[in-house]
């Protein structure tokens, strides 16, 4: 009889606890109404304990309100970012706990604010790197790569901003999770331009964007292939190694990425670039050799070969390169655009001993030496620079580069053209 009463006792102990919830969540959901969303969570927060006990039906509607609250709070930036983190995480606990008891009443709403939450991660990361809060940034990516594991470019963008931000250990831990998953990142993308608003729009499938091409509202489609990004993190991963003073984890690193993409050319350069900075030029000519074997008119790879051997300072070899993309592909301008850019890193050694210079006579001779060699030198880059406005005449670096070398060597027609056209 005695136990009887207890679990009699019990029982009305659970009715009225979830009764005291109820009537709280519903005072929450009334004060989110009038727009106080402060006072509703601080109903939620005393009443939290309530729900241990309360059926799930009930967990699940804390925890929405709570959710919607947070957000709420987040969109009127009050302690916006750790307002989003907590109602993320709400929201990802209710659709943890309505998937386990196959009732999806408010699934559906809390995984459209997952995503509205994951979008405004992202933009508020992008807003941080604009203004050097590289470390802020990369926190906000990983967090919208928690929210949706699928969307991995997240991880990847993070893992880059926290090189950018100089936190190594947490780069390397990013990179490594991209290691585990094979994350390549290699894709199509297709696009075509609005006739409404004249911008290009993002297609997921050359279907979607054909039909809206052939329907008449958009025009001008193009698709553009991203390269697999192993190489890079990989790479990343070698630099950080190296950089701490473990050249064997680096190296194995990069091996086994190899052994694993055996057909993933970007990782020969990752290893070449490896071997270089670690000055055994035997092994990098090597492997430059192996890649070229491999693929002898890939102009992607022989410009990234000349990339790395402009970096290695080896103006020569990068200069071959860089012409056998053009005879290539003579429109493949950044094989223009680098090929000028490193000529004119010359210019900085002439200025600095013009500088250095009196007013002897042996001194001004050294000068109008000094000052041919300068001419000559922008005289080199006119033909790149020409042609690489010639084929993005929007491109408005290169423009500003090409008209200082107009200016430098005085040719006033030239830069009179130039300048009407931008």
């Amino acid at each position: 009889m005695k136990s009887r009463y207890v679990i009699i006792a019990s029982a009305l102990f659970l009715s009225v606890a979830s009764f005291a919830q109820k009537n709280e969540i519903k005072a929450a959901e009334k004060a989110l109404k009038s727009g106080n969303s402060a006072e509703a969570i601080t109903i939620l927060d005393g009443a939290e304990y309530l729900s241990v006990n309360a059926p799930d039906a009930e967990k699940a509607q804390f925890l929405f309100v709570k959710g919607n609250a947070l957000l709420d709070l987040a969109n009127k930036n009050v302690e916006a970012d750790k307002n989003l983190s907590l109602a993320a995480k709400a929201y990802q606990e209710l659709v943890e706990l309505e998937k386990a008891s196959g009732k999806t009443k408010y699934s559906a709403q809390a995984t459209v604010s997952i995503s509205e939450i994951k979008n405004k991660l992202i933009n508020a990361a992008i807003a941080d790197t604009k203004v050097n809060k590289d470390a802020e940034g990369a926190i906000k990516l990983y967090d919208a790569y928690e929210l949706d594991k699928n969307d991995t470019i997240n991880l990847y963008y993070a893992a880059s901003t926290y090189v950018n931000a100089k936190d190594y250990v947490s780069a390397l831990k990013l990179y490594e999770e991209l290691k585990a998953l094979n994350y390549s990142g290699k894709a199509t993308y297709y696009y075509a331009v609005n006739k409404v608003n004249n911008q290009e729009d993002f297609f997921k499938t050359a279907a979607d964007r054909d039909r809206l091409v052939k329907m008449g509202t958009h025009e001008k489609p193009r698709t553009e292939e991203v390269p697999s990004k192993r190489g890079e993190i990989y790479k990343n991963i070698a630099l950080i190694y190296v950089q701490e003073g473990k050249i064997l984890e680096a190296k194995k690193a990069v091996s086994d990425a190899r052994i694993t993409n055996p057909d993933d050319t970007s990782l020969i350069l990752t290893e070449a670039n490896l071997y270089l900075e670690t000055k055994d030029m035997d092994t990098y000519k090597k492997l430059i050799a192996e890649a070229l074997q491999k693929n002898p008119n890939d102009v992607d790879l022989i410009f990234n070969l000349g990339v790395v051997s402009a970096g290695a300072k080896n103006y020569a070899e990068a200069e071959k390169f860089y012409n056998k993309v053009i005879e290539l592909n003579p429109k493949y301008i950044n094989a223009y655009i680098n090929m000028a850019a490193m000529k004119l890193e010359d210019e900085k050694v002439i200025i600095d001993e013009m500088n250095k210079l009196g007013t002897s006579p042996s001194d001004m001779k050294r000068y109008n030496v000094l000052k041919k060699n300068r001419e000559d030198l922008f005289r080199s880059t006119i033909p790149y620079l020409e042609k690489a406005v010639e084929l993005e005449p929007k491109n408005v670096d290169v423009s500003k580069t090409l008209l200082n070398v107009y200016s430098a060597l005085e040719m006033t027609t030239e830069y009179k053209a130039l300048k009407a056209k931008m």
